[in-house]
């Protein structure tokens, strides 16, 4: 059930913050509390609508984050992952520096060490990863 390593810990790593993901997309629809947390600052912008929406966006960076765990050195599918990465740190980045609605917590730091940590390590290891498939043929 683990995907292959294809000589890392990368996709572990992927497919463990996807099932994380999977929790909090379960979590967004039930509640509006931990939402609440990474919006510290304006946590009356969070609304069940906003909480819902969130709870799509973080469904489908799961599921594209599964197909790179377990196609980790598919190119196009690991380029996609990146972009998931991309989208979210700058989600959360711009929340706290242009928005405003986020503040320094651990439910706003949560997110951003993730998303931080997966990008660097993506990109660091891109060739590493996507030339294996290139290898096969």
């Amino acid at each position: 059930m683990l995907p292959e390593s294809a000589g890392g810990y990368l996709s572990y790593w992927m497919l463990f913050v996807s099932i994380l993901a999977l929790f909090n997309t379960i979590q967004n629809f039930v509640t509006l509390s931990l939402t609440k947390r990474i919006y510290s600052a304006r946590p009356d912008q969070v609304t069940a609508l906003s909480s819902r929406t969130f709870a799509i966006w973080t469904l489908l960076s799961a599921i594209v984050r599964i197909y790179a765990a377990y196609n980790i050195t598919e190119v196009n599918i690991y380029q996609i992952a990146i972009w998931t990465y991309v989208i979210a740190w700058l989600h959360f980045i711009s929340e706290f520096f242009i928005f405003r609605s986020a503040k320094i917590s651990a439910g706003w730091l949560s997110p951003v060490i993730v998303s931080t940590f997966s990008l660097i390590w993506m990109l660091s290891q891109y060739d590493y990863y996507t030339q294996q498939n290139i290898r096969k043929y």
